[in-house]
Formats: C-alpha cells, structure tokens, sequence
C-alpha cells in the first residue's frame, strides 16, 4: 500500500451466495473520501494452472465446455484448490485428471489475480515438463466436457490473436511462459 493512502472502512458484509467452489457476497464500505457504497464480491478459494510442455517443445491444453459462455474455450489444464492444498498438488491432480500425463520437472511461473474487478481469486501458474503419457486414460471429472489439444507455441500464440476463443488464464500464463521457451 502506497503511503499516504487509507484504505476503505467496512461497514457492513452481506453473504447471498454459499456454494461449492465460491460465495458472493456484498460489503458496504466508506472510502476515505467519506462516500459510501456497495461492492459485489465473489470469494474464490483460488485456482492452479498448468502449462504441460512435451520433450518437442509442445503445448498440451484442452478444449472445454464453459457453461457461462455457452461454449468451448481453449485452456490449459486447470482446477480449484481444495481446501488445505498446494497449489502444486492442484496442478498434479489436474494434469493426470484431463490429459492423462505426469511431469517429471516442475517449475513456478508465477500468480496473478484472474479479474479483481469482482472477484479475489488468485491464480498459481506452473511449467510441467519431463512429461510421461499414463497407461491410463485421462479420469475426467462427471461434469467435464474436454478435449485435449496440442499445440506448437506459434500456432497457440496464432490462435489467441486470430481471436479464437482462449481464457484469460491461459493467455496471462503463456506470457508467462515465454521466458521458458525458445522459439
């Protein structure tokens, strides 16, 4: 916090929202310029993301229904953090779960809020490389929709801006990622 600057004062918290991965709710604050308002909050335990890269420098991602958009977006593989978990068990779970592979070597790539405008949810992005395809086919959860993509980094840097339908997570994580890769 820059010095100098007050915070905004809560003055009331209302839930209207308990459910299984967030809660809404609605703060009523006083600004330091004394004005009172409501904001809407979403309350996210946080998510983890995972860019798997193969031993040929490709990405894997999926293609995922996303009921809020009413279509498939590209992504990479991701999932919310349970209660009490590492985010580096979240993206293991996930790997294994939608693409059917393990990583040998991982490596943070960093975190950043997903949209603070309304909500709190903070984002862990990680590389998996050392990748090894499991005996088993990916254990995809009963209300999950996916398919699994594999991309050069140009034909994924191609797809975000010839505007196809990519998340915001996946672009924010791949900026990331380029001081991995040498292409």
């Amino acid at each position: 916090m820059p010095l100098g600057r007050e915070l905004p004062q809560l003055l009331k918290q209302r839930f209207f929202y308990k459910g299984r991965k967030f809660n809404f709710e609605v703060n009523r604050l006083r600004l330091p310029n004394k004005a009172e308002g409501e904001w809407e909050c979403v309350r996210h335990p946080g998510g983890a993301l995972v860019v798997p890269v193969t031993s040929d420098g490709k990405l894997i991602l999926v293609r995922q229904y996303r009921f809020a958009v009413q279509g498939r977006l590209l992504e990479f593989p991701a999932g919310t953090i349970e209660p009490n978990e590492d985010p580096l068990e979240t993206v293991k779970r996930e790997i294994q779960e939608e693409t059917g592979y393990c990583a040998h070597n991982w490596d943070k790539l960093g975190e950043f809020f997903l949209a603070p405008g309304y909500s709190d949810e903070i984002i862990y992005a990680f590389v998996a490389r050392d990748l090894e395809k499991l005996a088993t086919p990916p254990q995809q959860e009963e209300d999950e929709d996916i398919e699994i993509v594999i991309l050069s980094p140009q034909e994924l840097e191609t797809a975000i801006f010839e505007g196809e339908n990519v998340d915001a997570k996946t672009i924010s994580s791949f900026l990331l990622l380029r001081r991995f890769l040498e292409y």
